[in-house]
Protein backbone atom coordinates (compact mmCIF):
# COMPACT_ATOMS: atom_id res chain seq x y z
CA UNK A 1 0.00 0.00 0.00
CA UNK A 2 1.16 3.43 -0.90
CA UNK A 3 1.28 6.35 1.80
CA UNK A 4 -1.06 8.08 -0.40
CA UNK A 5 -3.71 5.52 -0.08
CA UNK A 6 -3.70 5.32 3.66
CA UNK A 7 -6.60 6.20 6.42
CA UNK A 8 -5.18 7.79 9.27
CA UNK A 9 -7.80 8.25 12.45
CA UNK A 10 -6.20 10.31 15.41
CA UNK A 11 -7.49 10.02 18.76
CA UNK A 12 -5.92 12.71 21.61
CA UNK A 13 -8.14 14.89 24.06
CA UNK A 14 -5.66 17.80 23.11
CA UNK A 15 -6.89 20.47 19.84
CA UNK A 16 -4.09 21.08 18.95
CA UNK A 17 -2.36 17.89 19.07
CA UNK A 18 -5.32 16.82 16.45
CA UNK A 19 -4.98 20.19 14.40
CA UNK A 20 -1.09 20.05 14.03
CA UNK A 21 -1.13 15.86 12.94
CA UNK A 22 -4.25 16.81 10.32
CA UNK A 23 -2.56 19.73 8.95
CA UNK A 24 0.95 17.18 8.73
CA UNK A 25 -0.84 14.32 7.30
CA UNK A 26 -3.65 15.60 5.22
CA UNK A 27 -1.28 16.05 2.01
CA UNK A 28 0.26 12.84 2.55
CA UNK A 29 -2.45 10.34 2.96
CA UNK A 30 -5.96 9.36 1.60
CA UNK A 31 -8.25 10.59 4.91
CA UNK A 32 -7.24 11.42 8.16
CA UNK A 33 -10.44 11.49 10.51
CA UNK A 34 -9.74 13.07 14.41
CA UNK A 35 -11.78 13.23 17.46
CA UNK A 36 -11.40 14.01 20.91
CA UNK A 37 -13.10 11.52 22.46
CA UNK A 38 -12.09 8.14 22.67
CA UNK A 39 -15.20 6.85 23.51
CA UNK A 40 -15.85 7.27 19.76
CA UNK A 41 -13.26 4.75 18.22
CA UNK A 42 -15.73 1.98 17.76
CA UNK A 43 -18.27 3.81 16.01
CA UNK A 44 -15.67 5.32 13.90
CA UNK A 45 -13.52 1.74 13.35
CA UNK A 46 -17.03 0.38 12.14
CA UNK A 47 -18.11 3.58 10.06
CA UNK A 48 -14.41 3.57 8.13
CA UNK A 49 -11.61 1.33 7.28
CA UNK A 50 -8.47 2.82 9.16
CA UNK A 51 -5.13 1.22 8.06
CA UNK A 52 -3.79 3.02 11.12
CA UNK A 53 -4.87 4.63 14.35
CA UNK A 54 -2.43 7.30 16.11
CA UNK A 55 -3.50 7.33 19.76
CA UNK A 56 -3.04 9.71 22.86
CA UNK A 57 -1.77 7.29 25.98
CA UNK A 58 -3.55 9.69 28.44
CA UNK A 59 -7.21 10.90 28.28
CA UNK A 60 -8.84 12.91 31.30
CA UNK A 61 -10.76 10.96 33.21
CA UNK A 62 -12.57 9.18 30.67
CA UNK A 63 -11.41 6.04 31.99
CA UNK A 64 -10.14 5.43 35.39
CA UNK A 65 -7.71 3.06 35.00
CA UNK A 66 -4.36 4.93 34.90
CA UNK A 67 -3.67 3.33 31.61
CA UNK A 68 -5.58 4.86 29.42
CA UNK A 69 -3.44 4.37 26.11
CA UNK A 70 -3.32 0.42 26.83
CA UNK A 71 -7.32 0.30 27.75
CA UNK A 72 -8.04 1.90 24.66
CA UNK A 73 -5.06 -0.45 22.97
CA UNK A 74 -6.91 -3.46 23.68
CA UNK A 75 -10.26 -1.78 22.49
CA UNK A 76 -8.81 -1.11 19.08
CA UNK A 77 -6.79 -4.62 18.63
CA UNK A 78 -9.94 -6.80 20.00
CA UNK A 79 -11.99 -4.98 17.30
CA UNK A 80 -9.75 -5.13 14.63
CA UNK A 81 -6.45 -7.14 15.34
CA UNK A 82 -4.44 -6.35 12.14
CA UNK A 83 -4.75 -2.23 12.35
CA UNK A 84 -1.36 -0.27 13.16
CA UNK A 85 -1.43 1.38 16.30
CA UNK A 86 0.75 4.21 16.87
CA UNK A 87 0.83 5.58 20.48
CA UNK A 88 1.73 8.89 21.59
CA UNK A 89 3.31 9.60 24.64
CA UNK A 90 5.39 11.81 26.94
CA UNK A 91 9.05 10.97 28.39
CA UNK A 92 7.46 10.21 31.67
CA UNK A 93 5.15 7.41 30.03
CA UNK A 94 8.13 5.59 28.06
CA UNK A 95 7.75 2.50 30.01
CA UNK A 96 4.44 2.13 29.93
CA UNK A 97 4.61 2.78 26.11
CA UNK A 98 7.16 0.08 26.16
CA UNK A 99 4.46 -2.07 28.24
CA UNK A 100 2.21 -1.48 25.48
CA UNK A 101 4.47 -2.48 22.72
CA UNK A 102 3.65 -6.24 24.03
CA UNK A 103 0.02 -5.63 24.07
CA UNK A 104 0.04 -5.36 20.25
CA UNK A 105 1.27 -1.54 19.69
CA UNK A 106 3.15 -1.01 16.71
CA UNK A 107 5.45 2.12 17.31
CA UNK A 108 5.54 5.36 19.56
CA UNK A 109 5.89 8.67 19.16
CA UNK A 110 7.22 10.92 22.50
CA UNK A 111 6.37 14.26 22.93
CA UNK A 112 7.57 16.91 21.62
CA UNK A 113 8.21 15.34 18.42
CA UNK A 114 9.65 16.19 14.94
CA UNK A 115 7.12 15.91 12.06
CA UNK A 116 9.83 14.32 10.01
CA UNK A 117 9.79 11.33 12.62
CA UNK A 118 6.03 10.64 12.39
CA UNK A 119 5.69 10.47 9.26
CA UNK A 120 8.55 7.93 8.85
CA UNK A 121 7.18 6.28 11.24
CA UNK A 122 3.67 6.09 9.54
CA UNK A 123 5.40 5.72 5.97
CA UNK A 124 7.11 2.57 7.74
CA UNK A 125 4.25 1.27 8.99
CA UNK A 126 2.08 1.34 5.71
CA UNK A 127 4.72 0.24 3.38
CA UNK A 128 5.00 -3.00 6.64
CA UNK A 129 1.49 -3.46 5.02
CA UNK A 130 2.54 -4.01 1.33
CA UNK A 131 5.32 -6.06 2.02
CA UNK A 132 4.45 -8.20 5.42
CA UNK A 133 7.91 -9.36 5.23
CA UNK A 134 9.26 -6.13 5.75
CA UNK A 135 10.42 -6.00 9.53
CA UNK A 136 11.91 -2.91 11.45
CA UNK A 137 15.82 -2.23 11.84
CA UNK A 138 17.20 -3.91 14.24
CA UNK A 139 19.55 -2.37 16.49
CA UNK A 140 23.00 -2.02 14.83
CA UNK A 141 26.31 -0.70 16.59
CA UNK A 142 29.64 -0.54 16.22
CA UNK A 143 29.36 -1.09 20.40
CA UNK A 144 28.27 -4.80 20.48
CA UNK A 145 25.28 -5.56 23.05
CA UNK A 146 24.09 -8.91 22.91
CA UNK A 147 20.63 -10.02 24.38
CA UNK A 148 17.47 -11.97 23.21
CA UNK A 149 16.00 -11.98 26.48
CA UNK A 150 12.82 -10.26 27.03
CA UNK A 151 14.08 -7.40 29.64
CA UNK A 152 17.15 -6.61 27.25
CA UNK A 153 14.74 -6.40 24.38
CA UNK A 154 12.75 -3.84 26.73
CA UNK A 155 16.44 -1.90 26.71
CA UNK A 156 16.63 -2.18 23.07
CA UNK A 157 13.16 -0.70 22.50
CA UNK A 158 14.06 2.33 25.02
CA UNK A 159 17.54 2.85 23.35
CA UNK A 160 15.96 3.04 19.87
CA UNK A 161 13.47 5.74 21.09
CA UNK A 162 15.81 7.63 22.86
CA UNK A 163 19.18 7.84 21.01
CA UNK A 164 18.08 10.14 18.16
CA UNK A 165 16.71 12.87 20.24
CA UNK A 166 19.20 14.67 22.59
CA UNK A 167 17.29 14.28 25.68
CA UNK A 168 19.58 13.46 28.91
CA UNK A 169 19.76 10.27 29.59
CA UNK A 170 20.24 8.12 32.76
CA UNK A 171 21.93 4.50 32.57
CA UNK A 172 21.21 2.29 35.75
CA UNK A 173 22.52 -0.92 36.55
CA UNK A 174 24.85 -2.72 38.92
CA UNK A 175 28.65 -2.82 38.51
CA UNK A 176 29.82 -4.87 35.56
CA UNK A 177 26.13 -4.85 33.26
CA UNK A 178 27.48 -2.71 30.36
CA UNK A 179 26.49 0.69 30.88
CA UNK A 180 29.50 2.64 28.97
CA UNK A 181 28.43 0.12 26.29
CA UNK A 182 24.77 1.73 26.40
CA UNK A 183 25.92 5.34 26.49
CA UNK A 184 28.53 4.61 23.55
CA UNK A 185 25.43 3.33 21.76
CA UNK A 186 23.35 6.31 22.16
CA UNK A 187 25.65 8.28 21.11
CA UNK A 188 26.01 5.83 18.14
CA UNK A 189 22.94 5.95 17.14
CA UNK A 190 22.17 9.99 17.90
CA UNK A 191 21.96 12.92 15.52
CA UNK A 192 24.98 13.58 17.25
CA UNK A 193 27.17 10.37 16.02
CA UNK A 194 29.87 11.86 13.97
CA UNK A 195 31.04 14.48 16.85
CA UNK A 196 33.14 13.50 19.98
CA UNK A 197 32.33 10.97 22.88
CA UNK A 198 34.11 11.58 26.29
CA UNK A 199 33.70 9.30 28.86
CA UNK A 200 34.86 10.99 32.64
CA UNK A 201 34.39 8.81 35.64
CA UNK A 202 33.35 11.42 37.64
CA UNK A 203 33.14 9.65 41.31
CA UNK A 204 36.92 8.91 40.62
CA UNK A 205 37.53 12.81 40.74
CA UNK A 206 38.77 14.62 43.80
CA UNK A 207 37.37 18.06 44.35
CA UNK A 208 40.14 20.38 42.85
CA UNK A 209 40.53 17.71 39.90
CA UNK A 210 36.48 17.85 39.10
CA UNK A 211 36.70 21.37 38.53
CA UNK A 212 39.59 21.40 36.13
CA UNK A 213 39.29 18.04 34.12
CA UNK A 214 35.59 19.37 33.63
CA UNK A 215 35.43 22.85 32.98
CA UNK A 216 39.36 23.39 31.94
CA UNK A 217 41.83 26.07 33.49
CA UNK A 218 43.94 28.71 31.73
CA UNK A 219 47.88 29.06 32.17
CA UNK A 220 48.79 29.66 35.89
CA UNK A 221 45.59 28.84 37.11
CA UNK A 222 47.47 26.86 39.17
CA UNK A 223 50.83 25.64 40.33
CA UNK A 224 51.31 23.05 37.58
CA UNK A 225 49.00 24.62 35.01
CA UNK A 226 51.79 25.61 32.37
CA UNK A 227 49.25 25.83 29.82
CA UNK A 228 45.52 25.90 28.70
CA UNK A 229 43.92 23.16 28.87
CA UNK A 230 40.15 22.38 27.66
CA UNK A 231 37.93 20.61 30.42
CA UNK A 232 35.76 17.46 29.37
CA UNK A 233 32.53 19.51 28.78
CA UNK A 234 34.47 21.98 25.95
CA UNK A 235 36.00 18.58 24.40
CA UNK A 236 32.61 17.15 24.22
CA UNK A 237 31.08 20.26 22.21
CA UNK A 238 28.68 19.29 19.93
CA UNK A 239 28.84 15.49 20.80
CA UNK A 240 28.31 13.63 23.51
CA UNK A 241 29.32 13.80 27.39
CA UNK A 242 29.20 10.49 29.45
CA UNK A 243 29.80 11.27 33.26
CA UNK A 244 30.20 7.46 34.60
CA UNK A 245 29.78 6.94 38.39
CA UNK A 246 27.80 10.09 39.02
CA UNK A 247 26.00 9.12 42.38
CA UNK A 248 29.27 9.12 44.06
CA UNK A 249 30.47 12.83 43.46
CA UNK A 250 30.01 15.33 46.89
CA UNK A 251 26.80 18.01 47.13
CA UNK A 252 29.19 21.04 46.05
CA UNK A 253 30.39 18.93 42.71
CA UNK A 254 26.64 18.44 41.89
CA UNK A 255 25.90 22.54 42.97
CA UNK A 256 28.85 23.31 40.25
CA UNK A 257 27.50 20.66 37.28
CA UNK A 258 23.65 22.28 38.36
CA UNK A 259 25.26 25.57 37.14
CA UNK A 260 26.84 24.57 34.02
CA UNK A 261 23.84 22.50 32.90
CA UNK A 262 21.36 24.95 33.52
CA UNK A 263 23.26 28.19 32.04
CA UNK A 264 25.04 25.55 28.98
CA UNK A 265 28.59 27.54 29.89
CA UNK A 266 31.61 26.90 31.47
CA UNK A 267 34.18 28.92 32.83
CA UNK A 268 37.53 27.37 33.17
CA UNK A 269 40.09 28.03 36.37
CA UNK A 270 41.78 31.05 36.30
CA UNK A 271 39.38 32.92 33.96
CA UNK A 272 36.38 34.80 34.30
CA UNK A 273 35.18 34.32 30.68
CA UNK A 274 32.29 31.89 30.27
CA UNK A 275 32.41 29.34 27.19
CA UNK A 276 28.61 28.14 25.58
CA UNK A 277 28.69 24.49 25.01
CA UNK A 278 26.43 22.07 23.19
CA UNK A 279 26.57 18.86 24.47
CA UNK A 280 24.06 15.62 24.99
CA UNK A 281 24.60 14.72 29.04
CA UNK A 282 24.57 10.52 29.40
CA UNK A 283 25.05 10.11 33.34
CA UNK A 284 25.09 6.17 34.93
CA UNK A 285 25.33 5.53 38.36
CA UNK A 286 25.00 1.85 40.15
CA UNK A 287 23.01 3.59 42.93
CA UNK A 288 18.92 2.39 42.75
CA UNK A 289 16.89 5.49 41.49
CA UNK A 290 15.52 5.71 45.17
CA UNK A 291 19.19 6.02 46.51
CA UNK A 292 19.88 9.43 44.34
CA UNK A 293 16.45 10.40 45.73
CA UNK A 294 17.80 10.84 48.85
CA UNK A 295 18.58 15.03 49.29
CA UNK A 296 21.40 14.46 51.98
CA UNK A 297 23.11 12.57 49.42
CA UNK A 298 22.29 14.40 45.84
CA UNK A 299 20.35 17.23 44.92
CA UNK A 300 16.89 16.72 43.93
CA UNK A 301 17.06 19.45 41.13
CA UNK A 302 20.51 17.64 39.71
CA UNK A 303 18.57 14.26 39.19
CA UNK A 304 15.55 15.86 37.18
CA UNK A 305 18.61 17.77 34.86
CA UNK A 306 19.89 14.25 34.03
CA UNK A 307 17.03 12.04 34.01
CA UNK A 308 14.78 13.42 31.54
CA UNK A 309 15.04 9.32 30.22
CA UNK A 310 16.38 6.43 32.40
CA UNK A 311 17.34 3.10 31.08
CA UNK A 312 17.94 0.04 33.53
CA UNK A 313 20.26 -2.42 32.81
CA UNK A 314 19.25 -5.82 33.86
CA UNK A 315 21.45 -7.71 35.93
CA UNK A 316 22.42 -11.11 34.65
CA UNK A 317 20.89 -13.18 36.73
CA UNK A 318 17.69 -11.95 35.29
CA UNK A 319 18.56 -12.30 31.55
CA UNK A 320 20.30 -15.88 32.45
CA UNK A 321 18.93 -17.19 28.77
CA UNK A 322 21.43 -14.47 27.32
CA UNK A 323 24.25 -16.45 29.04
CA UNK A 324 24.58 -18.74 26.23
CA UNK A 325 24.88 -16.41 23.39
CA UNK A 326 27.15 -14.41 25.33
CA UNK A 327 29.31 -17.60 26.08
CA UNK A 328 29.67 -18.13 22.54
CA UNK A 329 30.46 -14.07 22.13
CA UNK A 330 33.39 -14.56 24.11
CA UNK A 331 34.87 -17.58 23.43
CA UNK A 332 35.13 -17.21 20.13
CA UNK A 333 36.51 -13.34 20.63
CA UNK A 334 39.14 -14.74 22.90
CA UNK A 335 39.64 -17.51 21.05
CA UNK A 336 40.73 -15.77 17.84
CA UNK A 337 42.37 -12.85 20.18
CA UNK A 338 44.92 -15.74 21.25
CA UNK A 339 45.45 -18.11 18.28
CA UNK A 340 43.86 -20.97 20.31
CA UNK A 341 41.14 -22.51 17.21
CA UNK A 342 38.14 -22.71 17.58
CA UNK A 343 36.38 -24.45 20.78
CA UNK A 344 33.13 -26.85 21.34
CA UNK A 345 30.92 -26.60 24.46
CA UNK A 346 30.08 -29.30 25.75
CA UNK A 347 26.60 -29.05 27.28
CA UNK A 348 27.82 -29.40 31.28
CA UNK A 349 29.71 -26.37 30.51
CA UNK A 350 26.95 -24.44 29.53
CA UNK A 351 24.68 -25.81 32.43
CA UNK A 352 27.46 -24.63 34.99
CA UNK A 353 27.34 -21.06 33.57
CA UNK A 354 23.88 -20.72 33.98
CA UNK A 355 23.84 -22.53 37.94
CA UNK A 356 26.40 -20.03 38.68
CA UNK A 357 25.16 -16.45 40.31
CA UNK A 358 27.43 -13.72 38.68
CA UNK A 359 26.93 -11.23 41.06
CA UNK A 360 29.85 -9.38 38.58
CA UNK A 361 27.31 -9.94 36.23
CA UNK A 362 28.63 -9.63 32.50
CA UNK A 363 31.72 -8.58 33.35
CA UNK A 364 33.01 -11.34 35.56
CA UNK A 365 31.65 -13.98 32.60
CA UNK A 366 33.61 -12.19 30.54
CA UNK A 367 36.79 -12.54 32.00
CA UNK A 368 35.28 -16.16 33.20
CA UNK A 369 35.79 -17.36 29.81
CA UNK A 370 38.93 -15.01 28.99
CA UNK A 371 40.63 -17.39 31.71
CA UNK A 372 38.92 -20.82 30.30
CA UNK A 373 40.19 -20.09 26.58
CA UNK A 374 44.05 -19.00 28.07
CA UNK A 375 43.84 -22.20 30.04
CA UNK A 376 42.02 -24.89 28.08
CA UNK A 377 44.01 -27.74 26.98
CA UNK A 378 41.34 -29.74 24.66
CA UNK A 379 39.01 -28.00 21.84
CA UNK A 380 35.74 -29.20 23.72
CA UNK A 381 35.06 -27.22 26.78
CA UNK A 382 33.64 -28.98 29.58
CA UNK A 383 32.65 -28.08 33.02
CA UNK A 384 36.04 -28.85 34.57
CA UNK A 385 37.22 -25.96 32.57
CA UNK A 386 35.18 -23.61 33.97
CA UNK A 387 37.19 -22.00 37.21
CA UNK A 388 34.62 -19.12 39.01
CA UNK A 389 36.83 -16.04 40.37
CA UNK A 390 36.49 -15.77 44.45
CA UNK A 391 37.12 -12.07 43.72
CA UNK A 392 32.90 -11.94 43.84
CA UNK A 393 32.20 -14.08 46.53
CA UNK A 394 34.72 -12.81 49.32
CA UNK A 395 32.95 -15.07 51.97
CA UNK A 396 34.47 -18.32 50.01
CA UNK A 397 37.92 -16.69 50.79
CA UNK A 398 36.96 -16.49 54.82
CA UNK A 399 38.47 -20.26 55.60
CA UNK A 400 39.43 -19.38 59.00
CA UNK A 401 35.86 -18.92 60.53
CA UNK A 402 34.52 -22.03 58.37
CA UNK A 403 33.80 -25.10 60.10
CA UNK A 404 32.28 -27.30 57.16
CA UNK A 405 35.49 -29.68 56.10
CA UNK A 406 33.81 -29.72 52.13
CA UNK A 407 33.72 -26.15 52.79
CA UNK A 408 37.07 -25.56 53.88
CA UNK A 409 38.38 -27.49 50.60
CA UNK A 410 36.29 -25.81 48.20
CA UNK A 411 38.07 -22.66 49.86
CA UNK A 412 41.71 -24.22 49.70
CA UNK A 413 41.40 -24.87 46.15
CA UNK A 414 39.85 -21.82 45.17
CA UNK A 415 42.69 -20.25 46.94
CA UNK A 416 45.34 -21.93 45.11
CA UNK A 417 44.05 -21.51 41.97
CA UNK A 418 43.74 -18.12 41.82
CA UNK A 419 47.36 -17.82 43.39
CA UNK A 420 48.49 -19.64 40.28
CA UNK A 421 46.16 -17.43 38.05
CA UNK A 422 44.20 -20.63 37.00
CA UNK A 423 47.66 -23.14 36.04
CA UNK A 424 46.00 -26.43 36.99
CA UNK A 425 49.15 -28.48 37.14
CA UNK A 426 50.75 -25.79 39.62
CA UNK A 427 47.49 -25.64 41.58
CA UNK A 428 47.88 -29.64 42.32
CA UNK A 429 50.97 -29.93 42.95
CA UNK A 430 51.00 -27.15 45.60
CA UNK A 431 47.89 -28.60 46.98
CA UNK A 432 49.57 -32.57 47.43
CA UNK A 433 47.12 -34.01 44.72
CA UNK A 434 46.76 -35.24 41.20
CA UNK A 435 45.75 -33.09 38.16
CA UNK A 436 43.05 -35.92 38.17
CA UNK A 437 42.02 -35.35 41.43
CA UNK A 438 41.91 -31.63 41.31
CA UNK A 439 39.50 -32.07 38.50
CA UNK A 440 37.29 -34.43 40.84
CA UNK A 441 37.12 -31.89 42.99
CA UNK A 442 36.37 -29.19 40.46
CA UNK A 443 33.31 -31.45 39.21
CA UNK A 444 32.35 -31.58 42.88
CA UNK A 445 32.17 -28.57 44.12
CA UNK A 446 31.20 -27.26 41.04
CA UNK A 447 33.71 -24.85 40.28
Amino acid sequence: MLLHNANILVIDDDEDVLVALRLLLKSKVKQVVVNKNPNTIQNLMQSHQFDLVILDMNFNGLVNTGNEGIFWLNKIKKQNPTVDVILITAYGDIDLAIRSLKQGASDFIVKPWKNEKILETVRELVEKKKNPQTQKLNLNSETKILGESEPMQDVFVKLKKVAPTDANILVLGENGTGKDLIAKAIHEHSLRKNMPFVKVDVGALTETLFESELFGYKKGAFTDAREDRKGRFEAANGGTLFLDEIGNISLRQQARLLTVLQNRQVTPLGSNQPISIDIRLVCATNLFIGDLADEEKFRKDLIYRINTVDITIPPLRDRSTDITLLAHYFINFYSEKYSKGSFSLDPDFIQKLKKHHFSGNVRELQYTLERTVIMAENQTLTAADLIFSAIESPQILAVQKETNLDAIEKSAILAVIEKNKGNISKSAKELGITRAALYRRLNKYEL
